[in-house]
């Protein structure tokens, strides 16, 4: 294969091969349909079991090649401490152009041929180029605190991001579902899908990047459709919950899993045109998910973040100076200064009592402290959180707020992998395939050999793909 092959890597996380042919089969999803027939298909396996089933863990294994023990990644935001090289670091030490747009947990090699959006919920790891700054503070806050109902922005913020929508890609169809979209909110509770509208936003930018600068591989991450079947699965199939949804939930939410399906399903198909027919287009969605009934008996899994950190810290005795970074559901970060201050956190968090009940989970490495509230039920509305030994107590919704879903979908090790080459050959392959082949699966499709610390081969299909796409004499990207 030529050097200049182009690959798109579409990995949107969580979907589930189980909704996926659902979904298809009744011809809901058209360009999934489409790219499914001209594809080879395959469902991968993590190769894990909760809790190393998550996907700040398994999109690191796509990236790298490595399992969960050899690439010892385990939290959301530590990505950037792996020193293995990810598949766009290997493009660019070959000369390929990369474009990295929203994968999760993510580091890479410096200097790197190309651009480079972090996650949202990335603490080490910064955008290049800089000018991506403004539309990635944006973003990551909107999605760090979407369980708020005013996200902290300022007047300055939105006026940045605007202008560097208008001048990185902002297309007319956004605009006018920007538009329906607040128009929608007044009459009814629509709120949550403002997700598909922050997708749009990312593809616009991904698409106005990838014409300018036409790279040899190109990444594409969404966590959308992953967040609505987390909460709405009970909405969309409530046979199996002993929680049922009422009526007025089920008017609004049980739609919600389908349209996120729906939503991706455009972008599929805007994709397909984006590509052409000499770009190979990966679809990865990491994991798939499944009903979550481990916690009907006790009234359905809920979770609360701190309702303002700096209060929780104080309450507990930790002081400053420290950082905070909020992470998916009810995890944080805290950096502090040393290990010393780390261990002191841990404690304090970790003593605070809820009827005699720990209300944090904490552990530290170095100076770095991960946590999160403890307590996944609901809570009295009069309930106190305590500092055990100390007349100290305060009301528990005084420091913390809960979030108003019930979490109804968990993770599945088993994900989506559809490899359409130029030669569009379809192949259906029964046989799970393991998480550790995507890495030198799509290397050999760039036609570069599988980096020394990948332990997984490349899918043998791929062989053939290789050649049937050489002799299509793919040309360079313009």
């Amino acid at each position: 294969m030529s050097r200049e092959t182009s690959l798109i890597l579409l990995e949107f996380n969580e979907l589930s091969p189980t909704l996926m042919t659902e979904f298809v089969e009744a011809g809901k999803l058209p360009n999934f349909q489409r790219l499914y027939r001209e594809a080879y298909t395959y469902v991968t396996d993590a190769e894990e079991v909760a809790p190393n089933l998550e996907p700040w863990i398994q999109w690191v294994t796509v990236h790298t090649g490595l399992s969960r023990k050899e690439h010892r990644v385990f939290d959301l935001g530590d990505g950037h401490k792996l020193t293995e090289p990810r598949l766009w670091d290997l493009a660019s030490a070959s000369g390929r152009r990369v474009l990295v747009c929203g994968s999760m947990n993510i580091g890479y090699r410096q200097p790197l041929n190309g651009v480079v959006l972090p996650d949202p919920w990335s603490v080490g790891v910064s955008p290049h180029p800089a000018e991506l700054r403004s539309y990635y503070e944006f973003v990551r806050r909107h999605v760090q605190e979407y369980t708020r109902r005013d996200v902290p922005l300022s007047a300055s913020d939105y006026a940045r991001f605007l202008a560097f929508m208008v001048t990185h890609g902002l297309s007319a169809a956004t605009v006018l579902a920007i538009a329906r979209q607040l128009a929608a909110e007044r009459s009814r509770d629509s709120r949550w899908k403002r997700a598909a509208i922050l997708d749009r936003l990312q593809w616009d930018v991904f698409r106005w990047y990838y014409a300018k600068d036409r790279p040899h591989l190109a990444t594409f991450f969404l966590n959308s459709t992953a967040h609505l079947q987390h909460v709405y699965w009970r909405n969309m199939d409530p046979a199996p919950f002993a929680i049922k949804p009422s009526a007025h939930e089920q008017t609004e939410y049980a739609g919600a899993v389908l349209y996120g399906y729906q939503q991706m399903d455009r972008l599929v198909g805007e994709c397909l045109l984006l590509a052409g027919s000499r770009t190979t287009i990966v679809l990865c969605s990491a994991l798939g998910q499944q009903p979550c009934l481990a916690y009907e008996s006790t009234g359905g899994k809920i979770f609360y973040r701190p309702r303002d950190p700096d209060r929780l810290f104080a309450f507990s005795g930790v002081t400053r100076p420290y950082r905070y970074a909020p992470l998916m559901s009810e995890e944080f970060h805290l950096y502090v200064e040393t290990e010393r201050d780390a261990r002191d956190a841990v404690a304090r968090l970790s003593g605070l009592r809820v009827n005699g009940r720990p209300a944090v989970r904490a552990r530290f490495s170095g100076a770095e402290v991960f946590g999160g509230c403890s307590l996944f039920e609901q809570v009295d509305p009069g309930a106190r959180l305590e500092v055990p030994g100390t007349s100290r107590t305060t009301g528990f919704f005084d420091v913390f707020y809960g979030v108003d879903t019930k979490k109804s979908g968990m993770h599945h090790p088993h994900g989506l992998l559809w490899i359409r080459t130029p030669a569009r050959r379809h192949l259906a392959r029964r046989e799970h395939v393991p998480l550790r082949s995507v890495a030198p699966t799509i290397l050999g499709l760039l036609g570069m050999p599988k980096s020394a610390s990948m332990r997984g081969d490349p899918l043998p299909e791929v062989r053939e793909a290789t050649r049937e796409s050489a002799r299509l004499d793919v040309p360079a990207p313009a």
